[in-house]
């Protein structure tokens, strides 16, 4: 696997955007929480615009995006990939919707991906960082519209010198 070639704004430290399960919903907060970021990487359940537009156009303001299919999006869509298996500054990444396990846990995801890293993933709306062993998995949460009594949010993922770290931003 070839590492992609992204410079990291500001030094050494690479900054990706994760968001998930939009549902057709991109608020305002999402332009200045990710600002800055180098990539973005959408975790599935991305939905279309009530006017019928991408989600992923109006993201691409922001940086370039790479995005999973969720349970909710339709099927064939050729910009929604099953899963990323992606290296970012020495860091190998696997972007997961999270519905091909049922109801995922960091447990399960680090059992059906055990080579990555770090794994991003969504459907369960709960905004959510863990080390498992070597392994930092992160759930942005739900970045659309607001359900199970769950605060919308993003996150952004920091790459330093081969190391990873993450936050979750409240929109």
């Amino acid at each position: 696997m070839t590492p992609v070639p992204l410079e990291g704004r500001g030094g050494d430290t690479i900054a990706i955007g994760l968001i998930s399960d939009t549902h057709g919903l991109l608020r305002p907060e999402v332009f200045t929480a990710l600002a800055g970021v180098s990539e973005i990487l959408h975790a599935g359940d991305v939905g279309t615009l009530p006017d019928g537009s991408s989600l992923l156009n109006e993201l691409h303001a922001i940086a370039p995006v790479r995005a999973v299919y969720g349970n909710t999006d339709a099927p064939g869509q050729p910009e929604l990939k099953e899963r990323l298996d992606i290296t970012i500054g020495n860091i190998r990444i696997v972007v997961t919707h999270g519905h091909e396990l049922g109801s995922p846990t960091p447990e399960s995801l680090v059992a059906a991906y055990p080579h990555a890293e770090v794994i991003v993933y969504g459907h369960t709306h709960k905004p959510m960082i863990t080390r498992i062993g070597d392994t930092l998995v992160v759930n942005p949460g739900a970045a659309g519209p607001k359900r199970f009594d769950l605060m919308p949010s993003v996150a952004q993922l920091h790459i330093t010198r081969g190391h990873a770290h993450v936050e979750i931003l409240p929109l």
